[in-house]
């Protein structure tokens, strides 16, 4: 049974925890990993560097709740968006949703951190395992949605989902790197309709 004192401790260190991954996202946001310091990250959220080091082994591990954190907003937004545009089958909602992710992408904080840094400060297999956590299961479960009402043949949905997810982070990515972002972002959520309309029965 918990005590009011261990439940006291455990909604301050969520407290802390929580103004730590604020304070971080909005520097790290706004300079890049390299840029920021620990020192500026306690300051902004207003804790010790012990507190720091209570919830979080180092920055990088910081980092890595930083962009969890981000990875749970776009998800949200995306099944917004989806809801928002009620698409007429699941295909389009995979679609709808391509264009939500690909545009928060173009945010120069999401841009930043999920672009830019977090295949680098991660390495490339903790960054698709994050990638894997919050995006292949919404992708897998439209797949499954889509193969349910006849809308896409019937086959192993996790394969098509590990490759749908391969396209459209690569897709961002291009898009979020390009010279030219407006056509590069047309030209790219144009191929992934195209796509995404080749795969339908």
């Amino acid at each position: 049974m918990t005590s009011p004192t261990q439940s006291k401790h455990a909604a301050r260190s969520a407290t802390t925890r929580a103004a730590l991954i604020s304070a971080a996202r909005r520097l790290f946001g706004e300079r890049g990993y390299a840029e920021v310091g620990t020192a500026e990250i306690v300051r902004a959220a207003g804790v010790t560097r012990g507190a720091l080091y209570h919830q979080f082994a180092d920055k990088r591990e910081l980092f890595l709740a930083v962009v969890e954190d981000v990875e749970v907003e776009l998800i949200g937004r995306i099944g917004a968006g989806i809801a928002g545009a009620q698409p007429t089958d699941p295909l389009g909602a995979l679609a709808e949703g391509a264009e939500v992710f690909i545009d928060a992408i173009l945010e120069p904080d999401m841009r930043r951190i999920l672009a830019l840094d977090a295949p680098s400060v991660l390495g490339w297999e903790t960054w698709r395992e994050v990638a894997e956590r919050y995006g292949l299961g919404l992708i897998d479960a439209v797949l499954v949605q889509a193969m349910e009402q006849d809308v896409l043949p019937t086959q192993p949905s996790r394969p098509l989902a590990h490759l749908l997810l391969g396209a459209l982070d690569q897709g961002a990515l291009y898009v979020a790197l390009a010279d030219d972002v407006p056509a590069a972002r047309k030209e790219t959520l144009a191929a992934v309709r195209g796509l995404l309309d080749a795969l339908r029965r």
